[in-house]
């Protein structure tokens, strides 16, 4: 069963976001969040309610196709455990949420975004050495060795408030999987991809904003801001894009040590705001000979909007070159707060992530100077 969420609901959701980035004061941010979550509850009730009058059955169909551990839990999910007790998602419902929230945000897909499961900790690698030619009753020329670092832990708690209705026993398992499903999805893909953006590492992952040389302060270890890059990109003509480009991708082609080689083309993901992306894309929009309007930008680079991209600024990484992962399951409990909406229980889902650049050749700021049009 899938929730639809309409246009007004994505307006609101929109100037939440803004307040967040524009940094708005708590209460405003607190008022906005507020309005975006009643907006959502109420579509979803409507669709329900909707869906409610169509079965005729005890189990529809929707039910029938979850697994018995999913519809044990979110049949028994008012039945509430004893206070500071909280329960793990079902498996199949965080792959599916894991599923959608990538999906929905493309650059969350293309920094390569990694579902640890349970695990709360991964192993880096780095291999070294290489394969040589030689004849065949030759001495051995050549040693590849796999280096593995200690384990990185997975240890930056996201946490989200899901509100449920509290006559939900009405609608069904499936409906209420789904309505838990969208509202997770929705708050954790925000907060992650702003994190492996431009998080400072404080309780949070480092973003690919950041520098990887961190400052210590009260406690707390934060990174600062990346300084844009010398070259402004200006995407004036076809030949000024193609200079600018190589310089871009010529920055990325070497790993921080000078030396070791990193294939970028085809890897290259330029991260752009939203409000800049026309500009950008119309620098490279052409008429062919076909009458066909196309869009294409040399070396195959990939171009993904997001509204946690600073304006006239752009972020770019090597695919591959950024660790992230969430972790740990995610982890249902009861919000013991009185929340404001008297007809809904509030509750809190919470995972664990982590995020990190290889080296600081993996990602580069570079400062937009587009043409006035």
């Amino acid at each position: 069963m899938t929730m639809k969420l309409s246009n007004q609901f994505e307006k609101q959701r929109q100037a939440f976001l803004n307040a967040v980035t524009n940094g708005a004061p708590q209460e405003e941010q607190a008022k906005l969040y507020n309005d975006m979550i009643e907006s959502m509850t109420n579509e979803m009730m409507a669709q329900a309610r909707d869906a409610a009058r169509e079965e005729v059955s005890a189990l529809n169909p929707y039910d029938a196709k979850l697994t018995a551990e999913a519809r044990e839990f979110f049949n028994d999910i008012e039945k509430v455990a004893p206070k500071g007790v909280e329960k793990l998602f079902p498996q199949e419902t965080i792959d599916r949420i894991f599923e959608d929230m990538v999906k929905a945000r493309p650059l969350l897909q293309h920094i390569g975004l990694k579902n640890a499961g349970i695990r709360l900790k991964f192993l880096k690698s780095t291999q070294t050495g290489q394969a040589l030619w030689g004849k065949i009753n030759g001495a051995i020329q050549g040693q590849l060795k796999q280096e593995f670092n200690e384990e990185e832990s997975i240890q930056n708690k996201l946490t989200a408030f899901v509100v449920i209705p509290k006559d939900s026993e009405k609608f069904g398992p499936a409906w209420l999987q789904a309505f838990v499903s969208a509202q997770i999805t929705e708050a954790f893909a925000a907060a992650l991809e702003a994190a492996f953006l431009n998080g400072d590492g404080d309780d949070k992952p480092i973003g690919l904003s950041r520098t990887l040389t961190g400052t210590a302060s009260g406690g707390k270890t934060t990174y600062a801001e990346k300084t844009a890059e010398t070259t402004k990109l200006t995407f004036a003509d076809s030949a000024t894009v193609v200079k600018e480009l190589t310089k871009v991708y010529k920055h990325h082609s070497v790993k921080a040590d000078g030396e070791t080689p990193v294939a970028v083309e085809g890897n290259l993901v330029m991260v752009v705001n939203p409000a800049d992306a026309w500009d950008v894309k119309k620098q490279y929009t052409s008429l062919n000979a076909q009458g066909v309007y196309i869009t294409a930008m040399p070396y195959n680079l990939i171009l993904v909007e997001s509204v946690a991209q600073t304006s006239g600024k752009v972020t770019t990484f090597v695919k591959g070159r950024y660790d992230a992962f969430v972790g740990g399951g995610i982890e249902f409990g009861r919000f013991t707060e009185t929340y404001a909406l008297e007809d809904l229980n509030l509750y809190t889902a919470k995972q664990f992530a982590y995020g990190k650049a290889h080296d600081e050749k993996t990602a580069a700021v570079w400062t937009l100077q587009l043409p006035q049009a």
